[in-house]
Parts: C-alpha cells; sequence; structure tokens
C-alpha cells in the first residue's frame, strides 16, 4: 500500500510539473495518440495496405468503404498511412536512440582525451561540410533503398552535431572542482566519465534527441519521396507522399493525409524539444502562455 500510495504522488508530482510547461505537455499528448493511432489502430481493421480492388480506385473519404480513401491502385490510404507511421515513427526513434548514444560516447572521449578530440572532431567536421540531405542520398545510393540501410545514413549523419554538444558541455564539466576531487580519489576515467560527467550532459541531449527525431522523419519522408527511401510496396509517409504526387488533381487526399501526419508529428517532436529546454534552463527559459498562445505566438496569458 505504501509503494502504490508513494508512486500515486510521484505521477501526479510529474503531471502537476508538466502543467507548467504548456509546449512539452501538448507535444507528448500528441505523440502517445500518434503511436497509439498507428500500433493499436491496426490491429481492429480489416484493412490491408498491399491489398488491390481496381474497382474501386481513387474513392474519396468517407466512401468504398475506407474510411480515407483509396488511390490510384485501390489500396487502403488509412491502412497505407497507419503502416507507413509504424515505419517513419520506428525509423525515427532508431536513428535518435543510435545518434544519441554514439554521440555521447564520441562527445565524451573527445572533451576528456585531447588526442581523440583531434582526431574525432575532424571527421565531424567532414560530415559536416557536406550538406545532411545530399550525404543521406549519397549514403543511400551507395548501400541501396531499404530502412535499415536509411536508419545508417541518417545516423551517420545525425551524430556529428550531437558528438559536438556533448563535447561542448563536457568540457565546462571536466573543467569543475567535483571532477578534480575524482580524480584525486584515483577514480578509473570510465567512472568519471558515464558516471559523472555524463549525467551533466542530460539536458543537452535530451533536447537534441527531440530534435534529431523530428529531423530523422523528415529526412526519411524526403529519401522515400525522392526513390531512395524505403522501398515499395512497403508503405512509408515518404512514398505516400511519391505515389500521391502524380494524382494530386484526381485524389488530393493520398499525399494530403501524409502529409498533413509529417506535419503534426514533426511539429510535436519540436513542441517536446522546446519543453524539455524550458525545463531544463528555467533561468533562461521564454515566457509561457496558454496552447493558443503558443501557436500564434502570444505571450503572458495564463494557462
Amino acid at each position: 500500500m505504501t509503494a502504490i500510495t508513494s508512486s500515486f504522488f510521484q505521477v501526479r508530482a510529474t503531471a502537476s510539473k508538466l502543467t507548467k510547461y504548456p509546449a512539452l505537455l501538448a507535444g507528448l499528448i500528441i505523440l502517445i495518440a500518434a503511436a497509439l493511432i498507428c500500433f493499436v489502430v491496426p490491429l481492429f481493421i480489416t484493412e490491408s495496405s498491399t491489398a488491390m480492388d481496381m474497382r474501386n480506385r481513387f474513392a474519396p473519404p468517407l466512401s468504398g468503404g475506407s474510411l480515407l480513401g483509396t488511390d490510384e491502385y485501390g489500396r487502403s490510404v488509412l491502412a497505407r498511412v497507419l503502416e507507413g507511421g509504424r515505419t517513419s515513427l520506428l525509423v525515427g526513434m532508431a536513428v535518435a536512440t543510435l545518434a544519441t548514444i554514439s554521440g555521447i560516447v564520441i562527445g565524451l572521449l573527445s572533451a576528456y582525451y585531447p588526442l581523440l578530440d583531434q582526431i574525432l572532431m575532424r571527421i565531424a567536421d567532414g560530415l559536416l561540410a557536406i550538406p545532411g540531405m545530399l550525404l543521406a542520398v549519397g549514403l543511400m545510393a551507395a548501400l541501396g533503398p531499404h530502412a535499415v540501410n536509411v536508419v545508417i545514413a541518417m545516423t551517420i549523419v545525425s551524430t556529428p552535431v550531437m558528438a559536438r554538444l556533448v563535447r561542448s558541455r563536457a568540457l565546462a564539466v571536466k573543467e569543475e572542482a567535483f571532477i578534480d576531487a575524482r580524480r584525486v580519489q584515483r577514480a578509473s576515467d570510465f567512472r568519471i566519465l558515464f558516471r559523472h560527467i555524463a549525467p551533466n550532459c542530460v539536458s543537452v541531449v535530451a533536447v537534441h534527441a527531440c530534435f534529431i527525431f523530428a529531423d530523422a522523419i523528415i529526412t526519411e519522408a524526403a529519401l522515400s519521396f525522392l526513390g531512395a527511401g524505403v522501398p515499395p510496396p512497403a508503405p512509408s509517409w515518404g512514398n505516400m507522399l511519391y505515389d500521391g504526387k502524380a494524382a494530386i488533381f484526381n485524389g488530393w487526399w493520398i499525399a494530403g493525409f501524409p502529409a498533413l501526419i509529417v506535419a503534426i508529428t514533426t511539429i510535436a517532436l519540436t513542441m517536446v524539444g522546446d519543453g524539455l529546454r524550458d525545463m531544463f534552463d528555467p533561468k533562461g527559459q521564454r515566457p509561457r502562455g496558454n496552447l493558443w498562445g503558443l501557436l500564434l505566438g502570444r505571450r503572458g496569458t495564463k494557462w
């Protein structure tokens, strides 16, 4: 009973804290809703994302047996949006996770060891000198169109920025007195790096990981739109945009719904990143307002 009561008060305290950051709260609600829709709703519908019905081509939304209409091959747009959402969200999450882990390791090693700093940061500078989309397209041309290859390419593109952010923060933490105290106590380099310096980089890492997630979704959509991402017939939001491009005047819903969902998801991730930045840096946060004020640029109204 004591454990249940303690958990209840912890959840209540967390919820109370989130209400102070409307951007973070709204973004989390949208992301959770999108994840539930993409992963849970397909369990309760019978529509297939690949089954073709040529007699039902370009059926508009709310007709032809499909809620969001059908495409040029008679495939359900709803089923394809949901399956494409699973692909895009999993790709984005995988890229954010891998880029964050590799960025933390590279950034910490660079900050702590001057020789490694010269080697790793010069490699990062070389990668940053190439535009991200161009580098991603080049890597996909070499690796071939596949969801796993999209994750590899986007991780390579996103890691240098994360590594530089972690390195910058770790360099400041390394000069703190408590790190000198750990050295005097003969703590191992591994313990100093990952037990004492890394936790002090959490704020930078958490905020930028949200932006990497959003950027990965957009880049995956762009790569699939260019034919270098997830190959058909497996749907993703990007190749749905490509399929709907040629039929935009016959069936706006084929590209319209994926485009709308991509926009909503990336805006939600950006809101989460902004909210985390305000939470971790309360002194430097912008004035908070209600949700409509946040979206319309008005400040100072009560939540």
